[in-house]
């Protein structure tokens, strides 16, 4: 089985995002989508919202399977789960000089290769933080992200704060 990793924080996951997805799991037998989580960052969404907001996202898509990227190095990661390829979208040469090293370095670490996906012209311009400062500002966002992120950006909804079933 053909098995690659999209990592990324999600802070939300966005269209752009969804098109990388989409056409890596056209390549794969099967992507986990590891939403990792950075002790120096400062998050919108827990990680029990954006791990939920990307499986409510990709329920539809064969061989999809969100789960959280937890401690440690991406390169253990991958070797645990036996995965031969992590996959990430490129939108600018920028971030292509940004994620050359860090390619560089899985690879040595763990025999893992990096597949670099261009985004499409439509999606070039979308960042997470880009569209968490937009709709801070009152900016619509919608064309941008799925249904799943649109209802908790606009009313602030988080599974955290919902009473548990039962």
């Amino acid at each position: 089985m053909r098995r690659a990793v999209c990592p990324g924080s999600f802070d939300p996951i966005h269209n752009g995002h969804l098109e990388v997805i989409a056409r890596a799991a056209g390549l794969f037998d099967e992507v986990i989508v590891a939403v990792s989580t950075n002790p120096a960052k400062n998050y919108r969404f827990a990680l029990a919202d954006r791990l939920e907001m990307a499986r409510e996202t990709l329920a539809s898509l064969k061989g999809i399977v969100v789960e959280p990227v937890g401690e440690g190095l991406l390169a253990d990661y991958c070797r645990q789960r036996g995965v031969s390829a992590i996959v990430k979208g490129l939108r600018s040469s920028s971030d292509f000089d940004y994620e050359l090293p860090m390619a560089t370095m899985n690879r040595q670490l763990s025999g893992v290769e990096t597949v670099f996906l261009p985004a499409e012209a439509h999606y070039i311009h979308l960042s997470s933080t880009l569209i968490k400062e937009v709709a801070g500002l009152g900016g619509s966002v919608s064309e941008y992200i799925p249904r799943a992120v649109q209802r908790r950006m606009l009313t602030g909804e988080s599974p955290t704060d919902r009473p548990a079933a039962g």
